[in-house]
């Protein structure tokens, strides 16, 4: 039975990583995949979906006004599709989280959802990812440590002098040497550690 699944973590714990994973695994099979990431998401090219470790991929952009099932019932039409793979999810609308679930519901085909649950304020990061978690069959955490060890549930954010911005926009493409995950004590003292610490006056 098909299913929405919902795979979400922190930063850089590897969720680009394992969705071209997955999409390699099916294809690997002799499986059809469509992935998608969001229009917002122009860091390594509008379209593109990249991993920290070197791996890429080709991916449908999707913009607000784009309609996922749309999209997928006609690619299925044509050449059945065996799983579609969403990156970057947090970016998306929650419109296209329910069409998402369309897609499992009314087509039959698996959907696999990464992104990031939290923001830099310590809330749920946007209404997809409310969206998600409310609709989702299957809810996975992708796990990180935070710089003392334990489990990373939250990101801070920081400026050139290690100063913690917690009022700024939450959606701010780039920039990904100006946060860190840490655990949920951490975000609460606005501790970014030893390593962000050094990184900041090797460039200071």
């Amino acid at each position: 039975m098909a299913k929405l699944h919902f795979f979400f973590s922190v930063m850089n714990a590897g969720k680009s990583t394992h969705c071209l994973q997955a999409k390699w695994n099916y294809e690997d099979n002799g499986g059809r995949t469509l992935l998608f990431t969001s229009a917002v998401d122009n860091r390594t090219g509008v379209g593109v979906v990249s991993s920290r470790l070197g791996l890429r991929a080709e991916a449908m952009a999707l913009s607000d006004a784009d309609d996922l099932l749309s999209i997928v019932s006609a690619e299925h039409a044509a050449r059945p599709v065996t799983a579609v793979l969403m990156d970057e999810v947090q970016f998306m609308t929650k419109e296209h989280i329910r069409q998402a679930s369309d897609v499992v519901d009314l087509l039959g085909i698996p959907v696999m959802a990464y992104g990031l649950k939290n923001n830099v304020h310590g809330d749920l990061f946007s209404p997809s990812i409310h969206a998600l978690l409310a609709l989702a069959d299957q809810i996975n955490e992708i796990k990180q440590l935070c710089h003392c060890g334990r489990k990373a549930t939250m990101i801070l954010r920081y400026g050139p002098d290690g100063a913690i911005d917690r009022n700024g926009p939450v959606v701010e493409v780039g920039g990904e040497g100006r946060y860190v995950s840490v655990c949920r004590p951490h975000f609460k003292a606005g501790d970014i550690g030893p390593s962000a610490r050094s990184r900041i006056g090797a460039t200071a």
